[in-house]
């Protein structure tokens, strides 16, 4: 394998020693970039995602603005939907909608385990093409739902606020849920191993929703799944980073689940944090993404309280606390980076 010219981001997936501390951004391919807004009023999101040199070029958009550590591919965690027989639409300014969304055992019973090759070629050209665009500067991400946000998305029919539907499948048809979350797992394993014989150098799992649960609800109804997912791929012998949102009564747990580093977002402290997941893995976090609509005096004291909890221990990677937001100041962003980089080099 060609040794990454920068390869700060994974050394501290493996709790290597780093010259300074790693950093990439959560949706650094996105709406608040010029560039990629520009290409937007060319394309629909699908179709950026679903053309090759369109996904390759926003995905290096950020790399060829910023100094980031690693890049991710340009894609989105419902791309593998569409080939297990679901209806995907994504609205602008409403986000996805699937249209047939799976409540019963029918709905169940009649969804595909996906064909990588067959269903989503394009992201595996998509990454081949970062590849050789990137030339082993900085490390890719590939990536995919974790199990649980992918049934909500597929049950709910889209964004919710109380996850109705799903809740009510795991409490009232615990069976059907299990049968369920065991063909969505198959198909998450289907998606990463092919990014992975594609050429990323780094896996994430995406569990945007699992905040709601309770630790009991998610140790139950989750943990096996999610465990399943990643002991599945983690032979492949790339770093995992096993992140979610407003889980910081979950983190012990999604700790048991898996991965090689735990994504923290900002409603705990970093060192609060670490401390309940143990040295023996990474974290990756965990400044608020509003922080970046503040002075850059607020950002660089944020900055340094994050550093100073992470007290230099390899194995931090710094980003945000969930995704960028559109809107947010670009000069604000590229100075974020900048400070990471320049108060952690050793």
């Amino acid at each position: 394998m060609t040794k990454i010219k920068n390869d700060n981001f994974l050394r501290a997936c493996r709790r290597e020693a780093t010259d300074y501390t790693p950093i990439w951004l959560m949706r650094q391919a996105g709406r608040y970039m010029a560039e990629y807004r520009k290409l937007r009023e060319k394309a629909d999101f699908l179709t950026m995602c679903k053309t090759p040199e369109l996904a390759a070029e926003v995905t290096m958009q950020p790399i060829n603005r910023f100094d980031l550590d690693a890049a991710i591919i340009f894609a989105d965690i419902l791309l593998p939907v569409e080939g297990m027989g679901i209806n995907l639409e994504f609205k602008e300014k409403t986000g996805p909608i699937i249209h047939n969304p799976v409540r019963n055992r029918k709905d169940i019973d009649a969804l595909r385990i996906i064909d990588a090759e067959r269903d989503v070629p394009y992201l595996s050209k998509a990454i081949s093409l970062v590849k050789q665009e990137l030339n082993n500067k900085i490390p890719l991400i590939g990536f995919s739902s974790a199990p649980f946000t992918l049934a909500s998305y597929m049950i709910e029919g889209g964004h919710s606020r109380n996850y109705l539907e799903t809740k009510q499948m795991f409490y009232n048809e615990p069976e059907m849920w299990n049968d369920l979350m065991t063909k969505i797992v198959d198909v998450l394993i289907i998606s990463l191993k092919a990014q992975v014989e594609a050429g990323v150098d780094v896996l994430q799992l995406f569990d945007s929703w699992v905040g709601c649960l309770s630790t009991g609800d998610y140790r139950e109804y989750v943990l096996p799944h999610s465990k399943r997912l990643i002991d599945s791929v983690k032979g492949e012998g790339l770093p995992i980073i096993h992140f979610g949102t407003d889980t910081a009564t979950l983190l012990t747990s999604m700790k048991e689940a898996g991965g090689d580093v735990i994504g923290a977002d900002w409603r705990i402290n970093l060192d609060e944090a670490w401390k309940m997941i143990g040295d023996d893995v990474g974290i990756q976090g965990n400044i608020d993404p509003l922080i970046l609509f503040s002075n850059q005096k607020e950002i660089e004291k944020r900055v340094k309280d994050i550093l100073n909890r992470a007290e230099g221990r390899p194995g931090h990677i710094f980003n945000l606390g969930h995704g960028i937001l559109p809107k947010t100041p670009i000069d604000n962003v590229a100075f974020l980076i900048d400070t990471v980089h320049n108060l952690s080099r050793k």
